[in-house]
Order: C-alpha cells, then structure tokens, then sequence
C-alpha cells in the first residue's frame, strides 16, 4: 500500500481477514451535548463505552478507533461548540489496546498501519480548533492514558485506582504518543517513573491522587461529583476565569534544560541495565524515544513511535508477554483440574499450627481476606505472644497508612488469638501447619489435630518438599489432607501450589481453591511430587550453578552466568534470602528422590554449618571467608557454559515434570514460575523461553503460542 496516511488505506490493510476481528469488542464514542455552566457555551461530551460493566474495560482495536475518528470528524464540522470533552463509562476511562487484536497482527506493514491509526486519531482531540478536555473518571491505562494526554487539559477523579502505561511490561512501548507527551508535560524523570519503573517493577500502578501530583491531570474531584466539578472547572478555563499554570516542562516549550534531560535518562538506563542486562527491548527502545522527545517536532517523534511499536509487534517478546498476560489473567482465574466450586465446605474459624514468621503472616492473611477468627497455636506462650504480636503490629501498619479504618483495625486484632492447646481447634473448619520441615514433626501435629477437630474439618499442610501421601498415612481420613503451598512473603506473593495427595479427595481439593481464591491467590493444582513446580526447578537450577562452583568456576563467574535472562535476583543471592539450611534441606530431600540429577553439595553443608546467612556480607559485598568455603575445585567453566548447563537442566526437568503429569500442562510451569518465582513475564515463564533459544527439543509449546507463528 504506497498510501498509509489514507484512512482509507488503513481501513483496507486492517480488514477483518488481517485483523480487524469480528470479534473485536468496540468500545463506542457516544456523544452528547452538553450546556456548561455559566453560560461558557456547549460542549460535545463523548463517552467510551463498549457496553459492557466495569468488569469488561473499554480497550481500542481498529474498529473503535474509526468510530472515535468519525465521532471527532462530527465535532470537528460544526461551528456551535466551545469544546469537546472525553471521560468513560462508570468506573472506566479507558485501559489501551485491545491485546487480543496485538497478538493476531501478522506483518510488519499491519503493526505499522494501527500505530499510525491510533496516533492520527488521538492527536486529533489536541489539535481542533476548540480545547479539549479529558475527564478521567476511571482506570486509565495505556493508550487510555494517551487519549488524556492528546487532550488540552485533564481532570482526575481522586477515586481512580489505576493510571498507568504498562507497556514495557508486556513487550512493547507506549506507541500512540505516551513516550513524546508525557515528559514534556511533567519532566522526563517523571515519565520514566510512568514508562519504565513502574512497569519493571511488578507493573506497579499509580492512583489518581499520585498521578494528579505528578502533574498529569491539571486537577482533581471527588469521586461523588467529578463529572459535574469537572465541566464546572472546564467552564472556568474556557471563560478565561481560570488559567492552567504549566511547569518549566510543559510540552510548548523549546528551551529544555538538555544535561537534566539526558542525566534522566541516562540513569534510568543505568537501572534498567542493572535489572534487565539488555533481556528485554522494550524499556530500551522506550528510553530512546523519551531522550529523542526533548527536541522531535510532533512528527518525527510520533513516526519514532510508530516504527519502535512495529518492529516490537514483530518480536517473540511481545508475544511471550502477552502469553504471559494471558496465564496470569485467564488460566490463573481458571486453574486447570480444579473440582467443582460447589463441593467445597464452608469456612468459618482457622486455626494455624505454629507461630513463627510464616504462621504469623498466613494468621493476618486469613483474617484480612476470610474475616473469620484465625487462631494460632505453639510451645509456649512467649513464641504464641510474639506470633499474635506480630500479627496485630501489622494490623497497626495499615492502620497508620490508611488502609483500614480504626474499627476495622480493631476488628481484625480481635480475630487472630492463641491457644497453648489444641483444643482450640474444635470448632475449625481449615486448620494449616507451618511447622519444621521435618515428616515425624508433620505427622505428629496431624494426629494431635485430627484428635480434636470435626471430622469435616480440612487439614492442610505448607510442606515445601516433603510427601503429602506420607504425611498423611497415619490419618484416620487423610482424604482431607492438603497440600497449601505458600511462598513468601506470604501478603505480597501471588502463587498457591494446592497439592492433591494419593488419598485427597475432590471436597477437600475444592474447598482449598475456594479458599485460595478468597485470599485473593493464584492457584495450580500440582500433584504430590517431592517440592511440587517451584521448589524443585530453582533447587535443580541452583545445584548446576552451585555445582560449576564446587567444580572450580570461580562464584562470581557462575553468579552472574544467567544476567541476561533478567531474572529478579541472582542464584546466590535468592539462596541468601531462602537461607541455605532451607536450601540444603530442599535440596537433600530431592536428592533421596532423583539422586541423578539433584547433588548436594558439601559446600553447601560447610556454609550452613558455618552459619553465614549466604555468601554476602550485609553491604552486598561478597564475603570472602563464605566464598572460601566453596574453593577448591580443579574444572572451571566459562560463564557461557554455566548457562547452558543449566538452561539444559532446567528443559529436561521440565520435560520430566509433565511427563509424571505433576502439573496439567507447560502453561502451569510457566504460571508456577511467573507467580512463584519471579520468572520475567517478558520471557513468556520458563517454557517459551526454552523453545525459543533451543534448549528444549522437541519444544514445550506450538509456535505461535507465546512466539510469531512459524
């Protein structure tokens, strides 16, 4: 197509048979005229709305964006308007492109088409000959954010949860004018906090209220009012009662302070080299459009965009973000092999084995997210004080922070107690053990608990490793045995391996979905294998580095051999945060299993008896007395051999995983790995990254699936 800046062109090239789905959800651009207040004249008001609820947000693939040009081509034509304004459906601005539509896109010339779509239809709103102005009054995301900042001016509700460009996070860069906008409205270190950080970090969103002070919206309502104080505002600005101050960053501006500029820049790329080793394009590419924002007219930074969101669109990393987007928001809500919901047994009072930090932790969780009493039980009574101590400390955290009320706070400390005795538990419905590691100890707390509790009472374990057929053997029903992995810490991380025994029957497995979805978890259901999915492929990947090092590969070689996979910490540094007693013990447990693939190292033993917390001194200096416990060694390996030495023991446990059927398929290894374990979501979990680098033959996953199809 010689023509593409021809809506007529675009409209052909994104025809249904290429991408213009017929199932495109189309988010509509109602509009309506509205009198403002004070006599400042009429207003054309368009609403997004795809005609769904709050649940369903309002997203933009080709059609939508036609709709919305011929909306602004209706405003544009007529002469009785002061002003346009755009907000969405209750409770949604707008979250961005439509995903579904980015992962059916099949050239380079389609990807470059919907970028330069989107552009021409947002900037649009900045550029009538009326102001335009943006009434967020809801989540807005991505190209949602992007059609506020094409606009004039903005408002925000105080209520918005969400306000975010998490493009980077998927893959991709914000590619309808996000990266050229957004710093010369509030500064590039500002934007990069938006773009880049947020977005590494765990795609961190912003509030409403944080995103007003960080000038993106000029003001800010209450949730009550806002539509009504916000055409009051935009009535005050057209009149000329109100003038909108910008800052020495506003985009009008061509005297850009160049060292602040680059400096910003340049330290972000500083942190995102630190975090990602150049594993992802995305934040990189995003980083040179924001540096080329300073001084690009509109079109050159706009047609920047439109060529980085191409080739992005084109690359197996989009494709395993979205893969990845896909498990987490879809196969996550829907666990594989999951009972009926309707088995599941009400419950109404849990009780905790154990009053260490991790008991502590699953304590406040359960009362936080099940609001039933939650008692905990130990030895003695100052461990008990210290366990329920902890718990209500936290419960004066967020109350000190805001998020609790001072009545709810007091009503949540009243729902975690302790109890010297067991006897306690007569009245649970779900009781969990977070005891020592150690089978007899296991064993011995079921069968004091199965002693008092009634006989539909669910017995769950937080075993990391050990057999949940074993533990339960003794059991009068070891039918209601459980396996109820968290991982931690407990509150923030989102995974929960549920694991079914040998004799765990579908009641007990649905009440522990039912219960993991209360506490607002993710959940795969893993079957009874000696350290479930998690466990068992960090323990095999951090035996291969561990044992390069005992082999003679000098630590910092065999630490940093896998940088440019982007992983969230390094194998001796994620065994420093586990401790290397749970470590040695893990990995002892896996070697009685498969004492072919899973070594335990005697250095690893020297460390624990040395009791150094890992081989990092507390200013994240390695310790040279703890890297001395590993020298020795005669057969050093190169860093390049260190990776793939792991990469192939990482593929061939996999590949032994799912043939033992411990999860139902790849996309709960992957799922697992994402959730549990950190694993880069722009890797797509563990398994698309394996196919596509080779090391899994054949491979786990049809192209297509979370890379460009074959």
């Amino acid at each position: 197509m010689s023509d593409l800046n021809n809506l007529d062109g675009w409209r052909a090239l994104l025809s249904e048979r290429n991408g213009a789905r017929a199932d495109e959800v189309v988010t509509k651009a109602l509009v309506r005229d509205v009198e403002l207040p004070g006599g400042a004249g009429t207003m054309a008001l368009i609403t997004l709305d795809n005609g769904f609820d709050h649940t369903r947000p309002n997203t933009f693939g080709p059609r939508g964006l036609f709709a919305l040009n011929g909306a602004l081509s209706e405003i544009e034509a007529r002469t009785d308007l002061v002003a346009v304004g755009v907000t969405g459906k209750p409770f949604i601005f707008a979250v961005g492109a439509d995903l579904k539509g980015a992962s059916a896109v099949t050239s380079r010339e389609e990807a470059l088409a919907i970028g330069r779509l989107g552009h021409h239809v947002f900037r649009r709103l900045g550029e009538l000959p009326i102001p335009s102005f943006a009434f967020v009054n809801g989540a807005a995301m991505g190209g949602g954010l992007e059609i506020a900042l094409h606009c004039a001016y903005r408002t925000i509700s105080s209520g918005v949860p969400a306000v975010a460009l998490p493009e980077c996070f998927l893959g991709l860069v914000p590619g309808w004018g996000g990266t050229q906008l957004l710093p010369r409205l509030i500064g590039p270190a500002k934007a990069i906090k938006l773009i880049i950080e947020n977005p590494l970090a765990q795609n961190r969103m912003t509030s409403g209220a944080q995103a007003f002070e960080l000038g993106v919206a000029d003001a800010m309502f209450e949730p009550a009012d806002f539509l009504e104080e916000s055409l009051r505002w935009a009535a005050r600005v057209i009149t000329g009662d109100l003038t909108v101050d910008r800052d020495e960053t506003d985009q009008d501006r061509a005297d850009q302070d160049g060292a602040d500029w680059d400096k910003a820049v340049a330290d972000a790329r500083f942190l995102v080299d630190m975090k990602l080793h150049g594993a992802s394009p995305a934040p990189y590419r995003a980083l040179d459009l924001i540096a080329q924002a300073r001084t690009a007219s509109r079109d050159d930074g706009f047609a920047a965009e439109d060529e980085a969101l191409a080739d992005l669109l084109m690359g197996d990393e989009l494709r395993a973000g979205l893969y990845s987007f896909d498990l987490v928001q879809h196969r996550a809500k829907r666990p594989a092999g999951a009972p009926d919901r309707a088995l599941a047994r009400k419950v109404t009072k849990v009780g905790v084995v154990g009053a260490g930090l991790m008991a502590s932790q699953m304590a406040l969780l359960f009362a936080r997210r099940l609001e039933v009493p939650v008692v905990l039980t130990d030895l003695d009574q100052a461990r008990l004080d210290k366990g329920v101590g902890y718990a209500h400390a936290e419960i004066d955290k967020l109350l000190a922070k805001g998020r609790v009320s001072a009545d709810r706070a007091n009503r949540l400390k009243a729902l975690v107690t302790g109890s010297l005795t067991k006897d306690a538990f007569a009245d649970a419905d779900f009781v969990i053990e977070a005891v020592f590691e150690d089978l007899a100890v296991k064993k011995q707390v079921f069968a004091e608990v199965e002693a008092v509790v009634s006989a539909e009472c669910t017995l769950a374990t937080n075993t990391s490793s050990l057999s949940l057929t074993e533990m339960g053997a003794d059991l009068e029903h070891p039918e209601r045995l459980v396996g109820f992995h968290f991982f931690n810490p407990v509150a923030v991380m989102p995974l929960l391996e549920i694991v079914k025994g040998a004799a765990t029957d579908d009641a007990t497995l649905a009440t522990a979905f039912a219960v993991g979805k209360s506490l607002k978890k993710s959940s795969v259901l893993v079957k009874d294998a000696p350290a479930f999915v998690v466990n068992r492929l960090l323990t095999r990947f951090m035996g291969e580095v561990i044992a390069a090092v005992d082999e003679g590969t000098p630590l910092e070689t065999a630490e940093h051999a896998l940088d440019d996979l982007g992983l969230p910490m390094t194998p001796f540094a994620l065994l420093q945060l586990v401790g290397p007693a749970v470590g040695l013990h893990v990995a002892e447990t896996l070697h009685a299993a498969f004492p072919e693939r899973f070594g335990v190292s005697e250095n690893m033993a020297k460390l624990v008896a040395s009791g150094k917390p890992g081989v990092y001194a507390p200013d994240f200096s390695l310790d040279p007395e703890a890297v001395a416990l590993f020298a020795g060694g005669s057969s050093p390996s190169s860093a390049q051999e260190v990776r793939r030495r792991v990469l192939e023991a990482l593929a061939e446990e996999i590949r032994i995983m799912l043939d033992e059927g411990v999860v139902a398929a790849a996309q709960d290894i992957d799922l697992c790995m994402i959730l549990g374990a950190g694993w880069p979501f722009h890797l797509g979990g563990v398994t698309p990254f394996l196919d596509r680098s080779g090391f899994a033959r054949p491979r786990f996953l049809e192209p297509g699936v979370a890379s460009l199809p074959a």
